[in-house]
């Protein structure tokens, strides 16, 4: 059992690990993916490339842990619990194909709407914030040192993708963006929506 909740830790956050580069394909190349057909089909696959790649790169350290306790995992119960809630906050306001960026690179087939309720008018990116704490909370829970790795890998592309996501957003919003982004803060969310 314990083996078993090592793999399930190191394999999703592996996948999380990989959501800032799956975004780092998308956010600077918007008007290329633009003028492909089906860009999905393309996307789609380099991503399960990267999780493949993030995986099989960290896979000889998937049971060496910093510590080794049961108790920890009481560490990833309020990590998981605040994450779901960015999570269901979010989904309350933006749309299925928002969430995987369709609007920005099928803009003639998706309504072009900036989601600043919700969550959203307390903190810019609440998804990922819940996609970080999720990845606090697996490192924490199982101690592995592969879990804290890739989640600082996340952090350092996370650190690069969100100020191109937040140019092509102000690129296609104009003023809207530029004024949503004074009053709403990136990552730490504000106690009350504006």
């Amino acid at each position: 059992m314990h083996r078993f909740f090592d793999t399930v830790a190191w394999l999703l956050v592996s996948w999380y690990a990989t959501i800032p580069s799956f975004w780092l394909i998308i956010h600077p190349f918007p008007e290329f993916w633009r003028r492909v057909r089906s860009p999905y089909r393309v996307i789609l696959p380099l991503w399960l490339l990267m999780i493949a790649a993030a995986a099989f790169a960290t896979r000889p350290w998937r049971h060496v842990h910093l510590y080794d306790t049961p108790y920890s995992w009481a560490l990833f119960v309020p990590f998981a619990a605040t994450a779901i809630f960015f999570y269901r906050g979010s989904r309350r306001h933006i749309s299925g194909p928002q969430v995987m960026g369709r609007p920005e690179v099928e803009a003639a087939k998706h309504e072009q709407k900036l989601v600043t309720t919700g969550m959203h008018g307390r903190v810019r990116h609440p998804l990922y914030v819940g996609h970080m704490l999720m990845m606090f909370g697996w490192s924490a829970g199982s101690g592995l040192v592969v879990c804290y790795a890739l989640t600082a890998f996340a952090l350092l592309t996370g650190a690069i993708m969100i100020p191109l996501e937040e140019k092509e957003l102000e690129r296609r919003f104009g003023e809207q963006y530029r004024e949503y982004k004074k009053k709403v803060p990136m990552l730490i969310p504000k106690a009350s929506s504006s």
